[in-house]
């Protein structure tokens, strides 16, 4: 048997084409392919209908029927089934009936003319939650230290119950190693406490599919120690159960659960094992598990319920063996052995079968491979019916697990179906065989586009259909060759693949898909996008209380592409809150509190990709702390090199001390000292949390590197070098960039490129291979090769031709990559033909367009740069004008066919002529040609001159244009007059013939000023105005002074001088000096501003002053006086005050005597007083001697004589405030004294002492006065404050 079974392998070996699985478009004849079908154990809510669906294709549409535990299912006959239009799934009205009813096990068949699929067996049954039993619990009573078990014994539901213990207030009870929950619900102590007394111990159940609880009655339990228990027992005896009569002692550990040395468990492959040891114990145990014959599986273990619960998930063989769980204590230790069988339902090797298509003649396979525990049986049916029942064909063989198809024919398609099963369950699957015969099509969208990032892996799709399958094949842009080998990666279902896209893969992509019976192709478009970048990243901040702090995050991305900038604090959304603000490139915080510390992220996302940078901010205290001292960081040490690679190292290092500033990141640099010794080169940065790096090398290259750590301070020192890594050579990986063609000469064709450095040659003898040739159909590639150089120059090369050009890198070890192709021109020539048909076209008198044929390209002999309009003015064409010959030149970049000449003069004639221009230079001019520019506006009149001045008349003289732009045809003179506030009168008009040089007017007014304006024409319009202004001659019996009547009046600031003035001259100033002064006296100026008033403010009281008013024209005209006006400044009265009329001077003296009257008053008073009482003899013979004069600036009033007894009173003062100090009685003597407390004897004696002293002092250098002081020093004192 199995000897047959090699030999059928071999056959279909030799046979050749194994077809692999396809999808085939709904459009083509196919078989039933069951598409969705209900789970194998289908448990369903029995408050819901029930759906039982059943999905399938195919080509015609399948039809559906159901069997029912095993038999024809009629749905026509259950009026409570139904069957959803265009598929299998039913559905069961259960409003009807009972669910239970249709507790079943049920199978779907969808069957078509080529073929049927059936379903797998669905088990229906319905969910259950039964209700708990009720039951009486007894409260229990239990010594402290004992252990206790709490069953909770949920009903059996489908499926089952979530157990969990809580208590009256659904919080869950405390767990912990001593109190744990067990798999079955209960709930375990291994030694209570009295803490753990309550009467809320309540077991829940939770049923998921009906998502209920079911709630256990509560328990009570009261533990109690031995001397409680014995004083409560009369009280519990008869409703309690009681445990433990014995006192609790320390105990080793026994195990609650399981029971026995040892036990056994079965689990199957791909399922979750659960094993748990409880044990009780004084004091709490702690448990352990090992595996006796192996290693746990680190990965898949877990410790649960505080190392009761072993649990192991995705079970594999390899878990099989003898587990152990040990419970120990400080007093001994259990064991408890599991051994555990892994038994496996029946899965699948290398899947499940696949379908095939085949086109007539073809060969295949169908394999249904698979493996359980124990090893599960395999049987094969087709169309659902056994396949030894089924009808022969010889191009069918069955070989155990496999079918193998030979030669195939039209109308040998069907449904396989494979049936592997074992005691723990099975595996049933469809697959198909179609027999078609169809030509290609490409099933991906035409003229897709792809994005990728620039160095990314791109995946362009060509998904196809064909029967035979398609071959595909890969073109790019000219089609000139396939896509196949590096660095295009061709896959079998057609996808082509770039490992590592660059700039130069973008663009248009074919993929042809072809067999026997025709072709297909279909573009696709493949765009290489800059990948994001962040070129400044935010940094660590460290901010203080109720500052602001700024993260920077500037990046750089593909502009085609939309960028989205994010910010996350601690990897979450940034709290909501408006000191936050997110600007394009930074993120700012306003017055940072504690809680704004952490670590902020920011996210730059496009549609293709993404780049993110973080930073931490610490936020501090606002008050000053001491300085931390930062300095840079310590170099790196022990640099090592691993995962040597031919490109590529491994480095890691050791980082220094960071000095109070942690680093931010290190910086690796390299040194190639084959050819840039001594050199030190940045290579790569990293964080400055990490310690590793991985750098990508190039071939044939001396590395040494070292590492330069950075903190907030600075760089530190570079670290010691690494050990030399020596990479070996290889071909060059790219070929030089820059590459153009042009022609120093007419007859040659210089090629240059930007050379490969010496660390881009990836090996020893570097050279060029220079390829050119001209861009035209089947031309051959001319190929140099060249050495040392960046340039080559082919000779001999026809003037200015195309030409395509290709510059490959080659060493000892290879060449580059196809090189792309580069487009360049040979050598310039100076162009040989002129523009034709050069015509004028004048648009104005100003503004001419000049239009001409382009030349032939083939004439220009270059790269046109443009055109050159060169044209001057011969004449002008008025008779009076000389010539002018002054060439003039305008460019026209471009290919263009016109060009317009502005700013030229009127009434002119021009000569130009059209030159085209390449790099080299101009060609030949085009014939000179002659246009002419009509008549235009003429220029203002070169001078106009007022003479023969009357008093009604006078005579306007003027001199033609100077620029006249065509024939003077008359002359327009207007005229107003202007008053005295240069306002404008009426406008006078007159013609004037072209030949009049002058003119006089009369009937003017006299005395008035004119203004003028004459301008002259052609038959274009009139041309600008010249102006002029003049007076004429005044009245005799008008004053000869151009100004009116002049007055002056007196005010609060000065002089008022106000006039009448109506002369044409705009300097007008007022004059003035004494009556009286002599004749030397110069008079004084004061300008007006235009105005016809001004105030003198200079002038003296009491003096007279003579006024007058100029008006003064051009330097050559006499000064025009008004007549003199005197002017009388009254007398001012004297300003000097007399003190005694004012007002604050009578305040003042007023408030002195009323204050004079209040110190009079109190030393009377106090006078009078400090005699009605002994203490003052006491007094005069004990003076204190603390008590010193005081001085004027203390503000006191001084020494003073008792006016009553005529003694000087040495020492005596008052109080500096000029107070009294009083306590609460209002007859009090201290009232009247100096002192601060006084009292007085049982008799009636004053005690007190002023000021606060004592009155037991025995010696004293004066005594204090208690009579008022004197009036007249008090009177001295104040006036040193006035």
């Amino acid at each position: 048997m199995e000897r047959r079974r090699m030999d059928a392998a071999l056959l279909v070996l030799l046979l050749g084409h194994l077809a692999a699985a396809l999808e085939v478009p709904l459009d083509l004849p196919q078989p039933p392919t069951i598409t969705h079908q209900s789970p194998k154990d289908y448990i369903i809510d029995p408050r819901e209908n029930i759906i039982i669906h059943c999905e399938a294709k195919g080509k015609p549409h399948p039809s559906f029927s159901w069997t029912r535990n095993g038999t024809h299912f009629d749905i026509d006959d259950d009026p409570n089934v139904s069957m959803r239009p265009h598929s299998g799934t039913l559905v069961v009205d259960i409003s009807r009936a009972k669910a239970e009813q249709y507790e079943c096990v049920y199978q779907c068949t969808a069957r078509n003319k080529h073929g049927t699929a059936v379903s797998n067996n669905i088990v229906v049954q319905q969910s259950r939650s039964p209700l708990w039993s009720k039951e009486k619990i007894k409260p229990i009573v239990v010594q402290e230290g004992v252990s206790l078990v709490l069953p909770c014994r949920p009903p059996a539901g489908l499926p089952p119950p979530i157990i969990f213990w809580m208590d009256n207030y659904f919080q869950r009870l405390p767990q912990s190693n001593r109190v744990s929950q067990s798999l079955n619900g209960d709930l375990y102590f291994s030694n209570v406490l009295r803490e753990d007394s309550r009467s809320d111990y309540i077991c829940y159940a939770r049923f998921p599919y009906t998502q209920t609880i079911q709630q256990k009655q509560p328990i009570s339990v009261r533990v109690l120690s031995l001397d409680a228990i014995n004083d409560t027992m009369a009280a519990f005896y008869n409703d309690t159960d009681l445990f433990s009569d014995d006192p609790a002692d320390e105990r080793k550990p026994t195990f609650l659960v399981p029971s026995g040395p040892s036990s056994s468990k079965t689990v199957l492959r791909g399922q979750v094992l659960e094993m748990e040891c409880i044990a009780e114990g004084l004091p709490t145990p702690d448990v352990s598990w090992t595996k006796l014959s192996g290693e746990l599986p680190a990965k898949r273990t877990y410790f649960l319920h505080y190392q009761r619960t072993l649990r192991i998930v995705n079970v594999s063989e390899s878990d099989a063996g003898d587990y152990r769980c040990t419970a120990r204590n400080k007093l001994g230790t259990v064991h408890h052995n599991i051994h555990v069988m892994v038994k496996a339902a029946p899965y699948w090797i290398s899947g499940a079968p696949r379908n095939l298509v085949l086109a007539p003649g073809e060969n295949g396979v169908l394999t249904c491979r698979a493996s359980g525990t124990p090893k599960p049986s395999i049987t094969w049916a087709m169309n659902g019916i056994p396949i030894e029942n089924s009808p022969k064909d010889l191009s069918r063989t069955v070989e155990d697990d496999t079918i193998i198809f030979t030669d195939v024919q039209t109308g040998s398609s069907a449904v396989y179906q494979c049936n592997v099963s074992n005691p723990y369950g099975y595996l049933l699957s469809n697959a198909f065989v179609n027999v078609l015969s169809e030509p290609p099509r490409v099933l991906t969208p035409a003229n897709k586009v792809y994005q990728v990032i620039k160095n990314h892996r791109a995946l362009i799709d060509c998904a196809s259909f064909g029967s035979p399958i398609p071959k595909i094949t890969w073109f790019k842009d000219s089609r000139s060759s396939t896509l196949d080998g590096d660095p295009y990666i061709l896959h079998d279902n057609g996808t082509l693949e770039i490992h590592t896209a660059q700039a130069h893969n973008s663009g248009k992509y074919t993929c042809v898909a072809r067999n026997s019976l025709g072709k297909e192709e279909n573009h696709i478009q493949l765009e290489v996008k800059e990948p994001t970048r962040i070129l400044k990243q935010p940094e660590y901040k460290e901010v203080q209380r109720g500052r602001s702090a700024v993260f920077q995050c500037k990046v750089k991305h593909d502009p085609s592409l939309i960028p989205t900038m994010t910010w996350l604090k601690d990897d979450g959304e940034l709290p909501d809150d408006e000191r936050l603000i997110v600007d394009s490139d930074s993120l700012t915080i306003s017055e940072v509190t504690e809680n704004d510390a952490g670590v902020y992220t920011c996210i730059m996302n496009t549609t293709l990709d993404h780049d993110s940078a973080s930073a931490e901010l610490t936020v501090v205290e606002a008050t000053p702390t001491p300085a931390v001292v930062s300095e840079r960081p310590d170099p790196p040490t022990d640099l090592e090199l691993t995962d040597q690679k031919k490109r590529s190292v491994q480095l890691t290092w050791t980082p220094g001390d960071e000095h109070n500033s942690p680093i931010q990141k290190f910086l690796i640099q390299y040194e190639d000292s084959l050819h840039h010794r001594g050199h030190w080169h940045n290579l790569t940065e990293v964080a400055g949390t990490k310690t590793t790096a991985h750098l990508k090398l190039s071939p044939y290259a001396h590395y040494t590197f070292r590492v330069l750590a950075l903190n907030g301070v600075d760089f530190s020192r570079p670290s010691l070098s690494s050990r030399m890594f020596k990479t070996e050579p290889a071909a060059p990986d790219e070929n030089p960039s820059g590459v153009q063609g042009f022609g120093t000469e007419h007859d040659n064709l210089v090629i240059s490129w930007k050379p490969l450095s010496g660390l881009q040659s990836n090996g020893p003898g570097l050279h060029y291979r220079v390829m050119w040739r001209k861009k035209a159909v089947n031309s051959e590639w001319i190929t140099a090769t060249v050495a040392n150089t960046s340039k080559f120059v082919v000779t001999g090369t026809p003037t200015f031709v195309p030409y395509e050009l290709k510059v490959r890198a080659v060493n000892d070890h290879g060449a580059a990559p196809e090189p792309a192709i580069a487009h360049g021109f040979s050598g310039e020539d100076l162009p040989v033909a002129a523009p034709d048909n050069v015509q004028p076209m004048v648009l104005n008198s100003t503004l001419a367009e000049v239009h001409w044929d382009p030349v032939p390209s083939k004439l220009i002999r270059g790269h046109l740069k443009g055109y050159k309009v060169y044209y001057w003015r011969e004449r002008s064409l008025h008779k009076h004008n000389p010539h002018h010959v002054e060439k003039q030149i305008l460019t026209f970049s471009g290919n263009h066919s016109h060009g317009k000449l502005p700013g030229l003069h009127p009434f002119s004639l021009y000569s130009f002529n059209v030159r085209i221009y390449n790099g080299k230079g101009e060609g030949p001019p085009s014939p000179t040609q002659e246009f002419e520019t009509p008549e235009g506006v003429p220029g203002a009149p070169t001078s106009l001159l007022v003479t023969n001045t009357d008093l009604d008349s006078l005579t306007l003289e003027w001199s033609p244009p100077h620029v006249r732009n065509g024939r003077i045809t008359g002359y327009t003179l207007k005229y107003q007059p202007v008053n005295n506030s240069n306002e404008l009168g009426p406008v006078e008009e007159v013609a004037l013939p072209a030949n009049e040089t002058s003119v006089t007017l009369s009937n003017l007014r006299h005395s008035t000023r004119y203004k003028f304006y004459l301008n002259a024409k052609t038959v274009r319009g009139a041309g600008p105005a010249i102006s002029q202004e003049t007076v004429t001659i005044m009245d005799e019996a008008l004053p000869a002074s151009p100004f009116g009547s002049v007055n002056s009046s007196m005010g609060e600031d000065g002089a008022l001088i106000s006039w009448e003035y109506w002369g044409p001259e705009k300097n007008v100033y007022v004059e003035y000096k004494l009556e009286n002064s002599e004749g030397e006296e110069e008079w004084q100026k004061e300008l007006v501003n235009g105005s016809q008033n001004v105030v003198l403010k200079g002038l003296k009281g009491g003096l007279s002053y003579k006024v007058r008013l100029v008006a003064k024209g051009h330097h050559d005209q006499p000064l025009h006086l008004s007549r003199e006006l005197l002017v009388r400044v009254p007398a001012v009265a004297s300003r000097q005050v007399d003190i005694a009329t004012q007002g604050w001077f009578i305040g003042l003296m007023c408030a002195i005597a009323l204050l004079i009257l209040i110190l009079l008053i109190i030393c009377f008073i106090q006078r009078n007083k400090g005699g009605k009482y002994p203490v003052k003899e006491k007094e005069d013979a004990h003076t204190d001697p603390e008590f010193q004069p005081m001085k004027d600036d203390d503000c006191t009033f001084g020494e003073y004589s008792d006016n009553e007894d005529h003694k000087p009173l040495k020492g005596s003062r008052t109080p500096s405030n000029g107070t009294v100090k009083r306590d609460d009685s209002d007859d009090s003597l201290v009232d009247y004294g100096e002192g601060g407390d006084g009292q007085f004897n049982e008799d009636g004696s004053f005690i007190g002492q002023y000021s606060g002293k004592s009155v037991s002092r025995e010696t004293a250098e004066g005594h204090e006065s208690s009579e008022a002081p004197s009036p007249i020093n008090a009177m001295n004192s104040l006036n040193s404050f006035v």
